[in-house]
């Protein structure tokens, strides 16, 4: 009997651990299966956001525009008037400047209904070319709008990076599916916000760790060299604020677009890139713009 008995107590310790377990399992798969549809839609908007770049910039097939962009698309861009047609006219006129320009895509970050593409442009094969980021907006499977910052490639910078690589580790330039998407946004909104907005420079020492990666031309690698940097702005322009628009994150990489007003008459358009690994900001890429005066839309940069 001692046996048996055994043998029934543990089958009934193991019906109740199931029957336990079922509600919590059963809770469970909706989030999973929202999860996955979200992944599954992201990967579907970086796959057209990418065709379309590659068949406008790399093959100049002014066709993706109408295969892509929505009839009430909405230009961001102060050099592009607004619409489809606006863009049409711009790349039309580039092209034929430009016949041998190419981008190369450096990384895409998605996240909802919005997709960042940061890359290098060549107008002219053999010169450095320029910094892009290109933010769009989706909706019903079209492009229904753009923002985006262009800044010269410079001959030299002040840590020897380049504007595009990946220095940290692991060496690789998509986003990490596995890295906890919302708590590192939450992390660098908090970090950007202690330190451009409330003005704390001592916040790099709580969010970003040694050694951090500095792909801004005019800055060493380190926290210590962007405090001092980030200071001394402060301190030559006493009434700088910043107003941060979108942050989006996908795995380790958070975007956050903003504008940084340093005078009355002088502001910058900037994409911040940041890479998070285990809890800390370990590199970071900008793209810097200088908002001018007038635009060919009515749109503002923002």
């Amino acid at each position: 009997m001692r046996p048996l008995t055994r043998t029934l107590a543990g089958a009934l310790a193991l019906s109740t651990v199931l029957l336990v377990g079922e509600p919590a399992m059963a809770a469970s798969r909706p989030a999973v299966t929202a999860a996955r549809a979200e992944a599954s839609q992201i990967s579907r908007s970086k796959a057209l956001v990418t065709d379309f770049t590659q068949r406008l910039y790399n093959r100049h097939d002014l066709s993706a525009i109408d295969a892509y962009l929505d009839a009430d698309f909405t230009q961001h861009d102060p050099r592009i008037a607004d619409g489809p047609t606006g863009l049409r006219a711009y790349l039309t006129a580039q092209n034929a400047a430009h016949p041998d320009a190419y981008l190369s895509v450096k990384r895409v970050i998605a996240e909802g209904n919005l997709v960042a593409v940061h890359s290098n442009l060549v107008l002219d094969p053999g010169t450095r070319g320029y910094s892009v980021l290109d933010l769009y907006r989706l909706s019903g499977g079209k492009i229904v709008e753009h923002w985006d910052t262009t800044q010269e490639v410079p001959a030299t910078t002040v840590s020897g990076n380049d504007m595009f690589s990946t220095l940290s580790s692991p060496q690789v330039s998509r986003p990490d599916p596995s890295a906890p998407t919302a708590l590192n946004k939450q992390l660098v909104t908090d970090m950007y916000k202690q330190v451009f907005v409330d003005k704390d420079v001592t916040a790099f020492d709580r969010y970003v760790v040694d050694p951090y990666y500095q792909h801004n031309p005019g800055f060493a690698n380190g926290i210590q060299a962007a405090k001092d940097g980030i200071s001394g702005m402060f301190s030559a322009f006493p009434g700088f604020h910043s107003d941060t628009y979108r942050v989006i994150a996908e795995g380790d990489l958070v975007v956050l677009q903003s504008r940084g007003t340093f005078t009355s008459d002088m502001a910058q358009g900037v994409f911040d890139i940041y890479r998070v690994r285990n809890g800390k900001v370990v590199e970071h890429w900008d793209i810097v713009q200088n908002v001018p005066s007038t635009s060919s839309n009515d749109n503002s940069m923002f």
